[in-house]
């Protein structure tokens, strides 16, 4: 078991967030020491070192090199696409990615979750084009895809309102948070106001409409009336709330009684429980260290694993 004096490295949480925002972001942090996180900072003030991104299969290609295949993809949503790939080396990875590549040249398409670090390169003209490392990933249904839409669009209907309330404000610490942007966006919000150019935020609240819509089935993405997006309805915001607050502790530890056969159950796994549930991924890793370090209900015998605490 780790001791408490021995400095736990915090997993940098899966960030929600649409195709539309991570592609037109060209603000990066590169990390100083070999396990410093890096970033990509987008214009709504979010720092995305990992995220779980989501859409229907729209390519997959393999590729064979001295080290082995590689396999370059894209993920659409309803904003635009999300580009991954899995690199020789990501051994545990290829078997199932070789399968689905079978399944995509066989001319099927599917809808896939995919969770993945941050990584971007810059062109010979200085643009910065980003893409994500696949770490994980999985064949998901209608009804999940439609979870992570609503809990997508919650989480940038968070970032709109944040960047809003840092508009006419002194780019410090304490006057963003007195303006209310929450702490977690504090950081990356003076990075982006300082770097990216005036833009007009609604083209990411119509992503946003266009996601609910296609969330809650309906093909007409939403109406313009002199040239402004109309707010999403009582309904649709109904819906955001009441599927992105589900227990997130009472389904970690239901998972760990129902899954532990005396060694723990794998924090990816506990993880994963919540999101099929429709809480967020940033909500599920909060919760574990909650209900760890907070509450006393878990422990973890080892790194990575979690048990009940025996009452």
């Amino acid at each position: 078991m780790i001791g408490s004096s021995t400095p736990r490295i915090k997993r940098q949480s899966a960030i929600r967030l649409f195709a539309q925002e991570f592609s037109e972001a060209n603000l990066t942090e590169q990390g100083v020491g070999e396990y410093d996180p890096s970033f990509v900072i987008t214009k709504l003030g979010i720092k995305v070192n990992r995220a779980l991104v989501s859409g229907v299969i729209e390519r997959l290609e393999r590729r064979e090199g001295d080290n082995g295949p590689s396999f370059s993809g894209v993920l659409r949503d309803p904003t635009g696409n999300h580009r991954f790939n899995i690199a020789p080396f990501q051994t545990e990875l290829q078997l199932d990615i070789e399968e689905l590549h079978a399944r995509f040249e066989s001319g099927d398409r599917f809808l896939m979750a995919l969770v993945g670090k941050s990584r971007w390169f810059e062109g010979d003209d200085g643009g910065i084009f980003t893409s994500f490392r696949a770490e994980e990933f999985s064949v998901i249904d209608q009804e999940t895809y439609m979870h992570w839409l609503i809990d997508t669009s919650d989480a940038t209907m968070r970032r709109l309102k944040s960047h809003e309330n840092s508009l006419g404000v002194e780019l410090t610490q304490d006057s963003l948070k007195s303006s209310n942007v929450p702490s977690d966006l504090i950081d990356g919000t003076i990075m982006s106001r300082q770097h990216y150019p005036d833009f007009d935020s609604e083209t990411y609240r119509l992503g946003v409409l266009k996601a609910l819509s296609s969330a809650l089935g309906r093909n007409n993405v939403t109406e313009i009336e002199d040239d402004k997006v109309i707010e999403p309805s009582s309904s649709q915001e109904e819906t955001v709330s009441s599927l992105t607050s589900s227990n997130a502790p009472g389904v970690i530890m239901d998972t760990i009684r129902r899954l532990d056969s005396g060694v723990g159950v794998e924090y990816d796994a506990l993880v994963e429980a919540c999101t099929l549930a429709g809480i967020s991924r940033e909500s599920a890793e909060d919760s574990i260290e909650d209900l760890r370090d907070t509450r006393g209900d878990i422990v973890e015998p080892r790194f990575g694993f979690f048990r009940l605490l025996s009452k």
